[in-house]
C-alpha cells in the first residue's frame, strides 16, 4: 500500500512537469538545441516573431574618409560690431543688458557735453553768414565781369565765400556724425545731447559703460553681435590640407547638445599656414541657416569633415557575431512550412560606417541572400 502511494505521488509529479513544458512557449533556447552539427539553425514562425527576428541583405553604403578636427562657432566680422562715439561725453541714459536684442537704428545710450551746443552754434552762424557772403560774391563777380568793380574786390568775395562753404559743409559733416541732421537744425532746435544709435540688427554681448560715465572717443562702449550668419571656424593641420576641398560635407557637434548632429559645408579653406601650430582656417557654413539661433558665437565644436566617399557592400552590424575575432553570420538557406532554416558562414570584413560593416566576401553568396540581421548573437555559439 505504501509503495503503490509512491509510485502515484511519482506519477503525478511527471505528468504536472510535462504539462508545464508544454505549455511554455519555445525560447532561444530551445532554438539553439536544435542546431546540428554543421552549423544549420532551425527556427519556427512563432520563435521568429516572438524573439523580433529580421531579414536583410547585403547592400550598398557610402564609406567616407573623414578628417578629425576641432573649431568654434563665430560670425563675419561685419556682424560684429563694437559701438563708440566720435564725440566724448558723459553718459545720461543706458537702460541696456548683455543679452538683449537691438534692431538697427534703435537708441542704445545718450551723450551730453556742452561742446555738443558750440558746434551746433558754430553751423548755424557759417550757415547765415553763407547767405550774405554768397550774395555778396554774385554780385562782386557781375561787377568784375563789367568792368565796375576791382579784381581784388572779386578775389576777396570770392574767397570769403568758398571758406565759409567749407566750414558750413564740415560742420554739417560733424553734425551727422553726431546723429543731427544740419538740413532740419535751427536755432529753436540746439541741443545739449546725441543719440547712439544701434549700426545693425544683433544682440548685445557686452556693455562697458555705466550712467555718469565720461566716454572718450573712439573708446568702445557696447559690443554688438548679429548671429543670422553664424558660420564655423575649424583648424586642420597641414598633412591634411590636399584632402580638403571646397563644397565637403561636415558634421558637427557642440559640448552643450553632444548627442546631436548638425550639417555644414566647407565654404573657405585659409591659405596661410599658422607657425605656431601648423595648422590651417576652414571655414564652413551652415546647411540649415535658421538653426542659428541654437548657437552661440565662441561655442566649442567637435567636427568631421568628410573627404572622400566611396560606395561598398555591407550588412548591418547587429548581423555580424564576433568570436575570437572572427566574423560570422546567419544565411537563410529555406523557409518552408511557416519554418527558417539558417546557416553559420564567416565573412571577412572590411570597414565600418553608420551601423554597417563592410563585406569583403560577398562573391560567396548570391546576390538575393538573405541574412539574419536581427536576433543573430543569441543564436550563434562557438
Amino acid at each position: 500500500m505504501k509503495n503503490s502511494l509512491i509510485n502515484y505521488l511519482i506519477v503525478a509529479l511527471m505528468l504536472t512537469m510535462m504539462s508545464c513544458s508544454s505549455n511554455h512557449e519555445e525560447s532561444i533556447d530551445d532554438i539553439t538545441a536544435e542546431a546540428s552539427a554543421d552549423s544549420k539553425y532551425k527556427i519556427t514562425a512563432k520563435q521568429f516573431k516572438s524573439s523580433d527576428m529580421k531579414l536583410g541583405k547585403i547592400e550598398m553604403q557610402e564609406f567616407q574618409q573623414m578628417i578629425r578636427v576641432k573649431g568654434m562657432i563665430d560670425v563675419p566680422p561685419e556682424y560684429r560690431i563694437s559701438v563708440s562715439s566720435y564725440f566724448g561725453g558723459t553718459v545720461k541714459n543706458i537702460q541696456l543688458l548683455p543679452g538683449e536684442p537691438v534692431k538697427k537704428g534703435q537708441q542704445l545710450f545718450i551723450l551730453e557735453n556742452p561742446d555738443f551746443v558750440q558746434i551746433q552754434q558754430d553751423f548755424l552762424e557759417a550757415k547765415g553768414k553763407l547767405t550774405y557772403l554768397e550774395s555778396d560774391y554774385e554780385r562782386q563777380k557781375s561787377l568784375y565781369q563789367d568792368k565796375v568793380s576791382s579784381q581784388k574786390d572779386y578775389l576777396k568775395a570770392e574767397s570769403e565765400y568758398i571758406v565759409t562753404k567749407v566750414k558750413v559743409e564740415s560742420l554739417g559733416k560733424k553734425l551727422e556724425l553726431m546723429n543731427i541732421n544740419p538740413a532740419t537744425l535751427s536755432i529753436d532746435d540746439i541741443k545739449s545731447a546725441i543719440t547712439i544709435t544701434s549700426p545693425i540688427n544683433g544682440y548685445i554681448t557686452q556693455v562697458n559703460i555705466t550712467r555718469g560715465t565720461f566716454l572718450k572717443p573712439t573708446q568702445t562702449a557696447i559690443t554688438i553681435v548679429n548671429t543670422d550668419h553664424l558660420h564655423l571656424e575649424l583648424n586642420i593641420f597641414e598633412k591634411d590640407l590636399s584632402k580638403v576641398h571646397i563644397g565637403q560635407s561636415i558634421r558637427f557637434k557642440i559640448q552643450e547638445d553632444s548627442a546631436q548632429t548638425y550639417k555644414a559645408r566647407v565654404y573657405l579653406v585659409n591659405k596661410s599656414v599658422d607657425p605656431e601650430n601648423r595648422t590651417i582656417g576652414i571655414h564652413g557654413h551652415l546647411e540649415n541657416e535658421k538653426l542659428s539661433e541654437k548657437f552661440s558665437p565662441g561655442m566649442y565644436v567637435e567636427a568631421d569633415i568628410y573627404t572622400t566617399s566611396e560606395s561598398k557592400k555591407s550588412l548591418l552590424q547587429e548581423a555580424l557575431v564576433d568570436i575570437e575575432g572572427e566574423f560570422f553570420v546567419l544565411a537563410l538557406e529555406s523557409k518552408a512550412n511557416g519554418n527558417y532554416l539558417f546557416e553559420k558562414k564567416k565573412v571577412n570584413t572590411g570597414a565600418t560606417t553608420n551601423g554597417y560593416m563592410e563585406i569583403l566576401n560577398t562573391q560567396e553568396f548570391k546576390a538575393e541572400k538573405e541574412f539574419l540581421v536581427s536576433g543573430a548573437f543569441n543564436l550563434i555559439k562557438e
